[in-house]
């Protein structure tokens, strides 16, 4: 069923903790993701039998299968945490896709491990679909991800707010490293356990680097690049701890993550996150603070000089702005129909204004992050505002802007469909899948999957997804699913 390779039980012992599936009482399909499953390889119709959803719910063990839960720590909401580890989840091997890659098959939701600190270690329904759906979403948009191989319900119930149906999440990542598995071997002094780690990353996410240092000015460049489309997109992760941040530049654990509707800077969505330090415009300084972490951690095995070394991740680190804001940049222009490369005459800081014009007129009115940018390229984003005047006032300067271009406006058009999404997954209309599942009904949820895969078509069959909360729909508070 699945062509194992298990590079990962074959680093030291102490960097995971092999466990054993936990059956579950009637487990049942809620959705393959078939595309996923024969890029990697796998038998579809294997995949949905009866002993295939028996594997993708935890109940059964695949041949070649070496199930483990990875060790490592991490600071959350800046509080550090010496041992955190897969609580809910269970790596059960790595498989090669097509072009040779190798992606992790782990089940989330699948039952206690020694890392569940007292949890249940089991998922319920709303969390699995939330991240199918946000995930899958990402992949669509082109953003760093995740993926969501299968949804299936496991027949039992778990306690959280209430008493709800539980789920597994099987995920597919190129990894599952994090910046707190590296924190976790670093605050025990374990050297070699790190030099095996700047070893394996490297050959997982980045081969031909070589050391540490290299490894850490690759993920901040990754790092930046991730970021810097988050933004881009007015996605809030929501929980950007140390352990969420993926070596890979990918985007990893989707508890309270949100989509913006209105513009507004400090948005926060996370109910965890109290006093804001996960909002939408702080990401990018938290992120540099994660990577900081990660740094402190690599000091010990970047050589005997450690002041040298010290220094040497300060740079690496300090490079993480200058690359963001140039991916940062790119991103909007590309936003407004305009060159990477600005024409003669036209300086980076010209562009940023014109650009922060807009978002300050977004801001004051909170005019929907999505739809406004989208409909610059439809012609009508005067519609989406109430100070018309004051909008009138930017389009005059954003098109002689445009008039600069070496490009025609039909291809400015074009780049900005291409980077402007007509659907995001909007909190309203996954929360709306989410109960309707809760009652039975799947078919919202399948609805959602089927528009998302398109996300920057106009698709007037999905119109209605599009449209922004009223407020009486809005949500306001995501939640964990822990």
């Amino acid at each position: 069923m699945f062509p194992f390779e298990n590079t990962y039980a074959r680093l030291p012992g102490r960097m995971y903790a092999r466990i054993t599936p936990r059956p579950v009482p009637a487990p049942e399909m809620i959705a393959l993701n078939e595309p996923l499953a024969r890029d990697l390889g796998l038998d579809v119709a294997a995949l949905r039998s009866p002993a295939g959803v028996a594997v993708l719910s935890g109940s059964a063990l695949p041949e070649g299968a070496e199930p483990l839960a990875q060790a490592y720590a991490g600071h959350q909401f800046g509080g550090w945490v010496p041992q955190l580890g897969d609580g809910r989840a269970m790596l059960l091997g790595e498989v090669r896709d097509r072009a040779g890659q190798l992606w992790d098959i782990q089940l989330k939701g699948s039952g206690p491990t020694p890392f569940s600190r007292g949890g249940d270690g089991r998922a319920p329904l709303g969390a699995v679909l939330r991240e199918y759906v946000v995930s899958e979403a990402m992949q669509a948009l082109g953003v760093p991800t995740t993926r969501a191989l299968a949804a299936v319900a496991t027949g039992a119930k778990v306690r959280r707010e209430a008493m709800l149906p539980g789920a597994v999440l099987t995920r597919a990542a190129t990894s599952h490293i994090r910046v707190g598995t590296f924190q976790y071997f670093a605050a025990r002094g374990d050297r070699e356990a790190l030099e095996r780690l700047v070893e394996y990353t490297i050959a997982r996410h980045y081969p031909g680097l070589d050391g540490p240092l290299a490894l850490l000015e690759a993920v901040v460049a990754a790092q930046a690049r991730l970021i810097a489309q988050w933004m881009g997109l007015g996605f809030i992760h929501g929980v950007m701890n140390t352990d969420n941040t993926h070596l890979g530049g990918l985007t990893i654990d989707y508890g309270p993550c949100a989509f913006m509707d209105g513009y507004a800077p400090g948005k926060v969505f996370s109910s965890i996150d109290r006093m804001g330090r996960y909002a939408y415009d702080r990401q990018p300084r938290v992120i540099v603070w994660n990577l900081a972490q990660f740094a402190t951690s690599l000091i010990p095995v970047m050589g005997k000089d450690q002041e040298a070394a010290i220094r040497e991740a300060t740079r690496a680190v300090a490079e993480f702005t200058p690359q963001f804001s140039r991916e940062w940049l790119r991103i909007f222009r590309a936003k407004l129909g305009l060159a990477a490369k600005p024409p003669d005459g036209i300086t980076d800081e010209d562009d940023v204004k014109l650009i922060a014009a807009l978002l300050d007129l977004m801001a004051r009115e909170e005019a929907d992050f999505t739809n406004s940018f989208r409909a610059l390229a439809r012609g009508n984003a005067e519609d989406e505002f109430t100070d018309r005047a004051a909008y009138r006032e930017w389009h005059e300067a954003w098109l002689a802007r445009r008039a600069r271009e070496a490009s025609a406006a039909d291809e400015q058009l074009a780049l900005m469909q291409r980077t402007s999404p007509a659907l995001i997954a909007r909190n309203h209309r996954v929360e709306e899948a989410i109960g309707a599942a809760y009652a039975g009904d799947f078919a919202p949820f399948h609805r959602l999957n089927a528009a998302l895969r398109r996300p920057y078509e106009e698709q007037a069959e999905f119109a209605d997804l599009a449209r922004r909360p009223a407020p009486a729909e809005e949500v306001k508070r995501t939640f964990c699913g822990t």
